[in-house]
C-alpha cells in the first residue's frame, strides 16, 4: 500500500500512468467495451467501476488542457445530442478537478474505437453503464521549476 494513492491503482496501472508522455492516451472501458481486441496494453479491472477508476486515475495524472478535447466519450448511437448516465458520470469527475476546465466531448462509435486503438493503455473495468468508456490524453505536470 502506498499513501495517498488509491489503492485500486495497482502496480499495473500506476507503471502505465508513469510511462505515459504529454499527449498519450488511456482508455477507461465498461464491461462490454472490446478492449482485447483494440489495446496495446490492456489492464484488466472487472472488480472496478467507471467512477472508481476515473476518480483514482486523475487524483495521479494530469488532463492536457493545452488542447481541446482531452476527455472523450462515446455518443449514443444515433441520438447525438443524448445525455446518458455514464456521460453525466464522467463530468462531475471532471468538474472536480483542479485547473482549467475539462469538458466531456462524445464522439460516434466507431470513430471512439478507432481512437482507441492508438491509446498507449486501456483499462477493462466492469463497468455496466451502456456508454460507460472515456479516453483521457495526459498533460504535464508544473512542479515550479521553470
Amino acid at each position: 500500500m502506498l499513501i495517498g494513492i488509491d489503492p485500486i491503482l495497482n502496480a499495473d496501472i500506476l507503471f502505465i500512468l508513469r510511462a505515459m508522455g504529454h499527449g498519450d492516451e488511456i482508455v477507461i472501458a465498461d464491461g462490454s467495451f472490446p478492449a482485447q481486441t483494440v489495446a496495446k496494453r490492456l489492464v484488466r479491472m472487472e472488480a472496478a467501476d467507471l467512477q472508481r477508476m476515473l476518480k483514482a486515475v486523475l487524483s495521479v495524472m494530469p488532463v492536457d488542457e493545452s488542447e481541446p478535447d482531452a476527455v472523450i466519450g462515446m455518443e449514443v448511437i444515433g441520438e447525438p445530442d443524448t445525455i446518458v448516465p455514464a456521460h453525466t458520470l464522467i463530468q462531475k469527475e471532471l468538474d472536480v478537478m483542479k485547473g482549467e476546465k475539462v469538458t466531456l466531448k462524445r464522439v460516434k462509435r466507431f470513430s471512439f474505437y478507432e481512437r482507441t486503438k492508438e491509446a498507449f493503455a486501456v483499462i477493462a473495468t466492469g463497468e455496466t453503464l451502456f456508454y460507460g468508456n472515456v479516453i483521457i490524453r495526459k498533460g504535464t505536470v508544473n512542479l515550479g521549476n521553470n
